[in-house]
């Protein structure tokens, strides 16, 4: 199993862990089966009002699809197979409130698990970054997402500079995509404790409260979502470029933190 499922039946809290610290709890389709059938499996268990995810290890979030994942594509560019398109907990029809917690790296795919997060608690250490286009990607899905929770041009500037800039936490709290900025090592604690408040409260309510916000979001996600399979299927080199650039590019200076 690459994924923890902990839950405190007095606090009604459930802690959701990625636990693949050896691959910097990179999302493998194993992994993304089990997101998906955890938060599933949580609508049905009553004892839980509120949901924190977090990844363990301390050096990743999670740095999104494992690159050793084979996913077969239609050739058809009508039709794409997105092996994350449902890891995250709002299109699993769970309307629990979701927290992340995040320390280390939190890149490409992590996005689709942050951007269904109801909000998001970041310690110093954390650092977003999008790496697509340095490798020959297109960023569709991922940059809908980020738009709905930050600026446009920060956004913008996440995605084109790629694996050379990264937005610190404190940035990132700066233009929105993150609510809470903590000492290292102290954000799961932090996102426990909102999570710890929000289940004493009536859950009817709050899962309401959640199903009108998402509301407000989802229009403008699906019209992004609608267009991404055509992006990628004319914008990504081939796999064995990707493979290429990924595997044989020298990184000659360090990412700039910002």
């Amino acid at each position: 199993m690459s994924l923890r499922l902990d839950t405190d039946k007095d606090t009604g809290v459930a802690v959701v862990t990625l636990d693949r610290p050896e691959k910097l709890n990179a999302i493998d389709l194993a992994t993304a089966a089990e997101l998906s059938a955890a938060w599933r499996g949580l609508r049905f268990d009553d004892a839980v009002r509120a949901v924190v995810l977090t990844g363990t290890g301390g050096r990743a979030f999670s740095t999104g699809l494992d690159r050793d994942a084979v996913v077969p594509q239609p050739s058809s560019p009508y039709s794409q197979d997105d092996p994350l398109i449902a890891i995250g907990p709002k299109t699993n029809d769970l309307w629990k409130p979701v927290i992340a917690a995040v320390a280390g790296m939190a890149c490409g795919g992590a996005f689709y698990l942050l951007g269904e997060a109801d909000f998001v608690i970041a310690d110093e250490t954390a650092a977003f970054f999008d790496p697509h286009t340095s490798y020959g990607m297109v960023s569709a899905y991922e940059s809908v997402l980020m738009a709905q929770r930050m600026p446009y041009g920060e956004v913008a500037r996440m995605v084109l500079m790629g694996n050379a800039e990264r937005v610190s936490a404190r940035r990132a709290y700066e233009v929105g995509l993150v609510s809470e900025v903590t000492e290292p090592g102290q954000a799961l604690a932090a996102a426990v404790r909102c999570a710890t408040v929000i289940a004493g409260y009536p859950a009817e309510g709050v899962q309401g409260s959640v199903r009108a916000l998402w509301a407000a979001k989802e229009a403008a996600r699906e019209r992004g979502y609608g267009q991404a399979p055509y992006l990628i299927a004319l914008g990504n080199l081939p796999d064995d470029r990707q493979a290429e650039l990924f595997g044989n590019r020298p990184r000659t200076t360090p990412p700039r933190i910002r």
